[in-house]
C-alpha cells in the first residue's frame, strides 16, 4: 500500500471525530444550564467558645467509607492482563501469517 492511500485512509475518520466534537460541544452548555442544588450542612456550626479535643483512635482498625473492595480491583487487573495476553497472541499469529504470505508470493 503506497503512502497516500495510507494517509488518505488515516484521515478517512477526521470528519467523524470534528462531528463528535461539535455534537458534544453544541451539548456543553445544555448540560450545565441547571443550577446546583445549594450546599447544606448536616450540622450547625459549633459556638465560638466550643473546644474540641482529640480524636480517640482505635489501633488496628481501618474505617472504610467507600471505594472499590479490593477482589474487585485484583479480577479487574487479571482480567486487563487475560486480554492483553490474548491481544498478543492474536497480533503475532496475523504477523506470522504475513510473514508466510510474503514469503510465498517472492
Amino acid at each position: 500500500m503506497n503512502r497516500i492511500r495510507r494517509i488518505c485512509r488515516s484521515l478517512a475518520g477526521l470528519p467523524r471525530q470534528a462531528g463528535a466534537l461539535l455534537a458534544s460541544a453544541a451539548a456543553t452548555p445544555a448540560a450545565l444550564a441547571t443550577s446546583p442544588p445549594p450546599i447544606r450542612e448536616k450540622h450547625p456550626p459549633l459556638p465560638l467558645g466550643h473546644v474540641v479535643g482529640p480524636a480517640v483512635r482505635v489501633p488496628g482498625h481501618a474505617v472504610v467509607t467507600g471505594g472499590m473492595p479490593g477482589w474487585q480491583i485484583a479480577l479487574i487487573a487479571a482480567g486487563a492482563a487475560l486480554l492483553a495476553a490474548l491481544l498478543a497472541v492474536l497480533a503475532d499469529g496475523a504477523r506470522a501469517a504475513r510473514r508466510r504470505q510474503r514469503a510465498g508470493t517472492a
